[in-house]
């Protein structure tokens, strides 16, 4: 998974929202799904917690409720730790930097967003999953959202359009430009449900969310 460091995990909360079109609107439906599904002392796993704002939503919500935040990135980790301590939740979060295999969380509910979409279809897609579903109880839902591969000849094009308008400079938008064709590793939905059979999520995965490129499904 990628590993965002000093100015990218500084910058990062002012930066995402210019890149995915309707980001506040995704964690909002990923919210309310939750708010309405778990009870009071549910045990939610954040993968790819970064700098904790999902945690800080999700802390607001239920004052019950417990989380493991999961990342890479120290220096990420490290802003949602100076977060959380600001907001009093730090007694609710276990933070833990590495991999996910080294958790023994058994969470009922877990979200995974915009994180897959950098891990390639080698086999380490796969082991994210499965190291996923290992950290769930039985019943417990994973939301997951991520780039897709284009449904459209136009798709990628509109999508730099909007992320224009939503304040992207010239700059960015080349960068974006570059990394999309470079550094992602988008799926087909046929591709997404297969892989998911593949690490033991039986339900089919129900779409929540769209975007444009960007697709969140609850499984």
């Amino acid at each position: 998974m990628p590993t965002f460091t000093d100015d990218q995990a500084t910058q990062y909360d002012s930066r995402i929202t210019r890149l995915v079109p309707g980001y506040e609107l995704l964690h909002q439906l990923t919210n309310a799904q939750l708010q309405a599904t778990l009870k009071d002392n549910a045990h939610i796993l954040v993968v790819g917690a970064g700098t904790g704002k999902e945690v800080i939503e999700l802390a607001s919500i239920n004052p019950t409720w417990k989380f493991t935040a999961q990342d890479t990135s120290n220096d990420m980790l490290s802003v949602a730790s100076d977060k959380f301590a600001e907001q009093g939740i730090s007694d609710r979060v276990t933070v833990h930097c590495g991999p996910l295999e080294k958790l023994k969380t058994k969470a009922d509910a877990a979200l995974c967003l915009l994180v897959l979409q950098f891990v390639e279809d080698n086999g380490d897609k796969k082991q994210v999953l499965k190291n996923i579903k290992a950290s769930l109880n039985k019943d417990a839902a994973l939301y997951i959202a991520d780039l897709m591969r284009p449904e459209t000849l136009f798709e990628r094009d509109a999508q730099l359009l909007t992320c224009a308008k939503l304040g992207l400079g010239e700059a960015g938008q080349t960068h974006i430009r570059h990394s999309l064709e470079n550094e992602f590793y988008p799926l087909d939905r046929m591709r997404f449900s297969e892989l998911l059979h593949e690490c033991g999520f039986s339900t089919i995965p129900k779409l929540y969310f769209k975007a444009l490129g960007f697709s969140g499904y609850v499984i």
